[in-house]
């Protein structure tokens, strides 16, 4: 074996364990770990997170993160959202419905919700 394949060899075991750690370790703005009354883990492997989000009218979310994910909805849910320009907007989805969602951090807002809403987030590592 020649120099370089030796030290690519040595350096296959720390890569990988490298890549155990980091994939384990949450973030501080883990919903998981900042808001398990929200937020509580499905299903975990090194491919995807499933979470159970419980949204209640009244309830503030801490601030916390999401990578990009698949959202399903496991009830009909309603509920005011800022619209960024001062205003509301009613976002609605139904029963069953599956959206994506793009990675982002939020929190901080009160939920003005119809009923309390559950939602399936899936979580593409």
């Amino acid at each position: 074996m020649t120099n370089i394949g030796q030290k690519f060899v040595s350096v296959v075991p720390l890569l990988l364990l490298a890549a155990i750690v980091s994939a384990t370790v949450p973030t501080p703005l883990d919903p998981i770990k900042v808001a398990p009354h929200i937020f509580e883990l499905e299903f975990e492997n090194d491919r995807v997170r499933v979470i159970r989000q419980t949204i209640r009218n009244g309830e503030t979310q801490p601030l916390h993160a999401h990578p990009d994910r698949v959202v399903v909805y496991l009830q009909t849910c309603a509920w005011l959202e800022n619209d960024g320009q001062g205003g509301e907007r009613m976002q609605s989805f139904k029963y069953g419905e599956v959206v994506w969602a793009e990675a982002e951090t939020h929190g901080g807002e009160t939920a003005t919700v119809v009923q309390e809403c559950k939602i399936l987030q899936i979580e593409l590592r």
